[in-house]
């Protein structure tokens, strides 16, 4: 079977709208999940312990009081990579495993890039996390190929629509950099290289790409699909939708060799503290 991904921002959820989100996940078949925005409360708990009770990998940093961050649930065997480890700022963040494939290893990396507003402060922190990260990914960087997704916060060069002013040149350069400074390929772009997809919007019309997958070389040339997964957005009946992001959908024709043995998260289990 192909590898295959899902990362989605899950917008920090109360205990309602997280077991709403666990149902959907666990109707997925994806064999990563990479959440960004996610905290310390109730709701991330909840996924968390659902998916660790059910016998997924489990990789939640800790997340300091009202600070958000990323956690990877894998249904294959996993190593922590040592990006969390390496990251000196705003760790929560930016977290990665590491997994077994016929090729050979990789790593898998989750990140949740910092918004900011028209604040020096806002502004200063999201620089400074940008920074941060661009340590740790040369100071971890290896032999072994990766895979870099999450809500990134930053738009590609030449967006569309466009959105002068609202994004200064370190968010872009970000965005740039991940390809001349870490060798990693924007994987959506690579197979659609004219498609306009947005995966938030603040209306119909205007609308942004946040929401990224990044892969070494190596990996590109595997890559079957990369599809935004636009359902998560829309209302269900007369629930409210699972989220204001898209999740986005990777697939890789790598086949992983460590499976482990799993249960359906969604599944009643007598409830326990993670």
């Amino acid at each position: 079977m192909p590898l295959s991904l899902l990362t989605m921002n899950i917008g920090h959820p109360s205990l309602e709208r997280a077991r709403r989100q666990l149902t959907w996940l666990a109707q997925r078949t994806e064999d990563v999940f990479i959440l960004t925005e996610t905290g310390a409360g109730p709701g991330t708990q909840h996924l968390a312990q659902s998916f660790a009770d059910a016998g997924w990998c489990v990789t939640y940093p800790h997340h300091p009081d009202k600070e958000r961050g990323v956690m990877l649930l894998s249904k294959l065997a996993a190593t922590l990579d040592p990006i969390g480890a390496a990251m000196t700022y705003l760790p929560a963040r930016l977290a990665g495993i590491r997994i077994d494939t016929g090729n050979g290893p990789i790593r898998v990396l989750g990140a949740y890039v910092p918004s900011r507003d028209a604040t020096e402060s806002k502004t200063r922190r999201k620089r400074d996390w940008i920074d941060a990260c661009h340590k740790a990914l040369d100071a971890t960087a290896g032999a072994e190929p990766a895979l870099f997704l999450g809500d990134l916060n930053v738009l590609e060069p030449g967006h569309i629509p466009p959105h002068r002013g609202q994004f200064a040149p370190f968010e872009t350069d970000f965005y740039r950099s991940l390809t001349d400074r870490h060798d990693l390929v924007d994987l959506f772009r690579h197979q659609h290289p004219d498609a306009v997809e947005h995966s938030w919007a603040r209306r119909p019309d205007l609308g942004y790409r946040y929401d990224h997958a990044h892969g070494s070389p190596s990996l590109a040339t595997h890559l079957t699909s990369c599809e935004y997964v636009h359902q998560t957005r829309e209302q269900i009946l007369d629930q409210a939708a699972l989220t204001d992001h898209s999740g986005l959908a990777v697939r890789l024709a790598l086949t992983p060799t460590a499976p482990l043995i799993t249960s359906d998260p969604a599944a009643e289990r007598e409830a326990t503290l993670f």
